[in-house]
């Protein structure tokens, strides 16, 4: 897709500092946009800043760091505090960081499986922090420009365990954890599918005029397969594509027109940027109130650190 000038925007792309999230945050420069580059190392985050500005030497936009640990919850609030006292917009945020099959046991600071932790309760209360602005800034403009697009992944369809999603208290909607890494994997992917579908079901496209989505973002290579054993690197190496077509899948969820239309709020984008669809079980899930309880239970956990004083 062909992007203009896009200055004056203000973006945050969480792990925009490797992979797919640094290509796609080089794009965005490119064209002029204000990035904020999200995630844990100052280091990396000042590495990758430096680099693309040393490719883009013509923009005239603004690459900044946002120091934010989606596996520590209590390090969300600060950050989102920290940009909102330096930005009056956020035109689009893309929940592009993850982590994929850490070894069996890895857990957040807070306890919670660590795959389901950094993919899917901290996105979703950084979301929740940030909601007022993204309400205001899309108060100002054009409608489904302003957007928040959760990463799936290929594993919604293969690794995935049947629903999705495995509901291991109904009370509550908690997730069963005590599966295979993979199983975990594909079920935090399933899980931000989840979060697109009823942040659009929730918070209406006439209400609030923002577009959720989620979007599988291709077979890559990039830094999640930093946990495999080195001879399946090998093996999959030979059949990823590099990290820029990513970019070019995330660009068209956030960017493109099609994607920003009403009809199209709460769908799931296939690569490198088209509509599509999933197993006929997670669709089900949507329609059979499993993506509403699992929502329940990100913000049951979440809603502490979200009115939780912060310095």
């Amino acid at each position: 897709m062909l992007i203009t000038s896009i200055a004056g925007k203000v973006f945050i792309v969480t792990g925009g500092y490797a992979g797919v999230g640094f290509e796609l945050t080089k794009i965005l420069y490119s064209k002029n946009g204000t990035v904020y580059v999200a995630g844990r190392s100052s280091d990396k985050g000042a590495k990758a800043i430096s680099d693309i500005k040393s490719e883009v030497p013509k923009s005239t936009g603004r690459l900044e760091f946002l120091q934010i640990d989606l596996a520590d919850l209590t390090t969300i609030k600060p950050a989102a505090k920290r940009f909102m006292a330096e930005e009056d917009n956020l035109h689009v945020l893309v929940h592009n960081a993850g982590v994929m099959t850490p070894p069996s046991g890895s857990v957040t600071t807070q306890g919670y499986e660590l795959q389901m932790g950094t993919n899917c309760l901290g996105p979703f209360l950084l979301t929740q922090c940030l909601f007022p602005l993204l309400q205001k800034t899309a108060s100002t403009s054009p409608a489904g420009s302003v957007r928040v697009t959760w990463a799936a992944s290929s594993a919604v369809d293969v690794t995935s365990p049947k629903g999705g999603v495995v509901i291991y208290n109904s009370s509550t909607g908690e997730p069963k954890s005590k599966q295979s890494q993979f199983a975990n994997y594909g079920q935090s992917k399933v899980g931000n599918l989840f979060l697109a579908h009823e942040f659009a079901r929730r918070h209406s496209f006439q209400d609030s005029k923002i577009i959720a989505n989620s979007w599988n973002p291709g077979n890559l290579k990039t830094e999640l397969q930093r946990h495999t054993p080195a001879i399946g690197r090998v093996i999959l190496n030979s059949m990823l594509f590099h990290a820029r077509f990513g970019a070019y899948t995330e660009l068209w969820a956030g960017w493109s027109e099609d994607a920003g239309k009403a009809e199209n709020n709460g769908r799931f984008i296939w690569p490198w940027g088209r509509f599509g669809g999933f197993r006929k079980d997670i669709q089900e899930s949507l329609e059979n109130g499993t993506s509403s309880k699992f929502w329940d239970w990100c913000e049951s956990v979440t809603t502490p650190y979200l009115n939780e004083s912060a310095a």
